[in-house]
């Protein structure tokens, strides 16, 4: 431990400490008069004592530690150090031969006023800095109401007593009754869940805070709602994978999102297995810019690849994760490759020169109604022809493993993106088998915030004032985090032994206008400050998403999350039939493109709205 002034002045305190006690306990054993003859035996003795004593202390580590978090395990050292010490003196004085006269009750009373100065300062001083900046910037700190009274709730308040005054709370609320009128780090706990918005108003506090990790989702979406539809700003403490991973402190709350209300349990990995999978190998992700594929690349990264190549088509996008990964992961060795998937030269340059163990297949255009009007031979060009490019490529080149990113909409589609899709997982059906490298498919529903997606859109309607625009009432859609879908990727990818199609659970599926409603409370608006407008299915779009997450129509795997799906057994002739109708047509009409995907897919229903 390197000196500094703040341990210098610390030494200093407890070296004063030392003579204050030692005098103190002479003053205190005649009677609060020293006779001259002892007080002069007692500065002698102190030449000793407090070289010694300063030793032990530092001996003992009561300089490691900072008195503004001073605690109990700080106490316990001062204890045993002073103790030691008061053991080490008459052995010392002995030792030494020291001419002076200690009576006994000085040797007693020394360690117990040592004791109390020492820890009595410490315990001053964190006091001081958690309390008395609070009261000094009381008047400026904005008042806040906290949903929870236990541990959370606990560990939040410390660090806002920390913090730089911007929050105070002003009550907690819990639904024991056993905490009602009970105190939490000197704030009362003012009642139950339910009574929140009329505190806030009888305390005119604007803003709530949940400090309920362990609380179910429902709850907190019902806590949510109730708060919001009061005209309270919702808060919450950071995630704990945040916390532990240091990223942010507990006081650092923030507007609660859909993330939280929509979200589920977190995955639980086989992180060994992904470890083994992934370490010390090169991995290749396509469209390693888009929403999915990026968040592939920051899971990937957690199990220490040798190198992590980014395939991506557009330049900005690539640029984009380029500069994010030297700020994020700069010990990750990364490689950049701007390339389009259906490049087959392209495609092999880079797999015969980097050599990739694995490939995680992202890109695809998938936005269903631009791919359904005026694009349909586009979308199959991009997402069957370049999966047949880069699945050849991968068999080439002795790639262990490949992962298609897949979607619901491959189940029974009604649009040509969805069937695009189905037909890519054909194509890597059809080569599996071949050369070692096992090919796996992994469908899943829409991503919150994922490029395209409802949700930015919502947000910029509600910015704007609205209209928020939902296409039907009815419509619902399977809802999973950005987070979440790439680590059960990660997940199937490892267990998959070759040829399945997962299937991801999604939970419950949401209907959109009540997501619609639900983000405008948390953006701060009441029920009727944004109007939400009905504008009719586009084409292509179903009303009800399937992910065949039934126990008919999958099989069940070792992961909760993770189902394989019963799919018809593919015609590696019909698939080669697909592939060069769709390399040779160099222009197609969607009719004519709609026409072979109803040739070629029994289960492709065209939408008619």
């Amino acid at each position: 431990m390197r000196l500094n002034s703040r341990i210098l002045l610390v030494m200093l305190h407890d070296v004063i400490a030392t003579l204050l006690a030692w005098l103190a306990a002479y003053w205190l054993r005649f009677n609060l008069a020293i006779p001259e003859e002892y007080l002069r035996d007692a500065m002698n003795t102190l030449a000793w004592v407090m070289p010694m004593q300063t030793i032990v202390f530092w001996y003992f580590g009561l300089y490691r530690g900072i008195w503004r978090f001073a605690s109990l395990p700080d106490l316990r050292r001062i204890l045993l150090a002073v103790l030691f010490a008061a053991a080490l003196t008459p052995a010392m004085l002995i030792l030494f031969r020291v001419e002076a006269i200690v009576p006994r009750s000085v040797l007693l009373l020394d360690p117990i006023l040592l004791v109390a100065i020492m820890s009595g300062s410490r315990i001053a001083y964190r006091a001081w800095r958690e309390r008395g900046l609070a009261v000094l910037l009381a008047g400026e700190a904005r008042p806040v109401l906290v949903a929870g009274a236990g541990a959370a709730a606990d560990l939040l308040l410390r660090e806002l007593a920390h913090g730089p005054g911007r929050w105070r709370v002003a009550g907690l609320f819990d639904d024991d009754p056993a905490m009602h009128g009970r105190r939490v780090q000197d704030v009362v706990v003012l009642g139950r869940l339910a009574d929140i918005p009329a505190q806030a108003q009888r305390l005119q506090v604007k803003d709530v805070v949940l400090a309920l990790p362990s609380a179910a989702l429902a709850l907190r979406r019902q806590l949510t709602e109730l708060c919001s539809a009061a005209g309270l700003s919702v808060l919450t403490m950071p995630s704990l994978d945040d916390l532990m991973a240091g990223r942010v402190a507990v006081s650092q709350l923030r507007r609660i999102e859909l993330d939280d209300l929509l979200g589920r349990e977190s995955v639980k990995l086989d992180d060994r297995g992904l470890a083994e999978l992934i370490g010390g190998r090169t991995v290749l992700v396509t469209g390693a810019g888009g929403s999915i594929g990026s968040e592939l690349c920051r899971q990937i990264a957690h199990f220490g690849p040798a190198r992590l190549v980014f395939f991506e088509a557009s330049e900005l996008a690539l640029y984009q994760m380029e500069q994010e990964f030297k700020r994020q992961h700069p010990e990750q060795p990364i490689v950049c490759i701007v390339g389009d998937a259906k490049d087959a030269a392209r495609v092999d340059e880079v797999m015969a020169s980097l050599r990739p163990a694995l490939v995680f297949h992202a890109a695809a255009y998938k936005h269903v109604p631009l791919m359904e009007q005026d694009n349909a031979l586009q979308a199959l060009r991009n997402n069957v022809l370049g999966t047949s490019v880069l699945a050849r490529a991968a068999v080439a080149h002795g790639v262990e493993r490949f992962v298609l990113i897949s979607t619901d909409k491959a189940v029974n589609p009604t649009n040509v993106m969805g069937a695009s899709k189905r037909l890519a997982e054909k194509v890597c059906q059809a080569m599996q088998g071949q050369n070692g490298t096992r090919f796996v498919s992994v469908r899943f529903g829409n991503v919150l915030g994922s490029s395209g997606s409802v949700i930015p859109k919502f947000q910029q309607q509600i910015a704007e004032g609205g209209p928020v625009t939902v296409t039907h009432p009815e419509i619902t859609r399977y809802f999973m985090s950005i987070p979440e879908a790439a680590q059960l990727v990660l997940q199937a990818g490892l267990m998959g032994q070759g040829g399945e199609i997962f299937v991801l659970d999604m939970g419950e599926p949401v209907k959109i206008v009540e997501l619609a409603r639900l983000m405008i409370r948390l953006s701060g608006h009441q029920d009727g400050d944004i109007a939400i407008a009905y504008t009719g299915l586009r084409p292509g779009e179903k009303l009800y998403e399937e992910l065949l997450a039934d126990e008919e129509s999958t099989l069940p795997t070792p992961h909760p999350k993770l189902r394989i799906a019963k799919a018809r057994d593919t015609d590696g002739e019909e698939v080669k039939a697909i592939l060069e109708w769709v390399a040779g047509t160099a222009t197609a009409s969607d009719d004519a493109v709609r026409a072979q995907l109803v040739r070629w897919l029994p289960e492709y229903h065209p939408a008619i709205h």
